[in-house]
C-alpha cells in the first residue's frame, strides 16, 4: 500500500480511527487509511438495489430486503442516475416505448413518491411533446 498523495511506500502506523488502521507517510507527512470498512456493500448488492428500484419498489422496502439503510439505497440510485447522465447522447430519439405505468401515473394527481425512475429528456423530446399534447386534450375535455 502506497501513500495516496505522493505514492511513497515509506509509511508507519499512526493509530486507529473509526475502527480502521491509520498510516502516516514519512516522506510527505500525510495521514491516511486505505482499508475498506467491513460494512461496505458490494457492487452486486448495489445493482440488485437498482433492479428492484426499476421494478417499482421504494427505497425502504429495498433496504429491508437487502439488509441495508434506505438512505444508502437512495444514494446508490442517485449515483447510478448521475452516471447515466454522462452517457446521455445528443441523438434524437426515434422510438419511444410506454407501458401501462404511463397511464396509471398519468391518472394520479401527484407522482411524488411513486418510486419510479424519471428521466428528463428535454422539452423538445418526443415524450415531452406527447405528454404536452395529452395534457392539452385532458384540459379541453374537462371544460365541457
Amino acid at each position: 500500500m502506497n501513500c495516496p498523495r505522493c505514492k511513497s511506500s515509506n509509511h508507519k502506523k499512526n493509530g486507529i480511527v473509526a475502527g480502521r488502521q491509520r498510516y502516516k507517510c514519512h516522506d510527505c507527512g500525510y495521514n491516511y487509511s486505505v482499508e475498506l470498512k467491513s460494512t461496505a456493500s458490494s457492487n452486486s448488492v448495489k445493482r440488485q438495489a437498482l433492479q428492484l428500484y426499476l421494478e417499482g419498489l421504494g427505497f425502504r422496502p429495498i433496504g429491508r430486503f437487502l439488509g441495508v439503510s434506505h438512505v444508502s439505497v437512495q444514494k446508490w440510485i442517485k449515483k447510478f442516475g448521475q452516471d447515466l447522465e454522462n452517457l446521455k447522447s445528443e441523438k434524437e430519439i426515434a422510438i419511444v416505448e410506454l407501458d401501462e405505468m404511463h397511464t396509471y401515473i398519468g391518472n394520479k394527481k401527484s407522482i411524488a413518491g411513486s418510486g419510479l425512475l424519471l428521466i428528463e429528456l428535454g422539452k423538445s423530446s418526443s415524450t415531452a411533446l406527447l405528454v404536452a399534447e395529452e395534457q392539452k386534450l385532458d384540459n379541453n375535455s374537462g371544460k365541457n
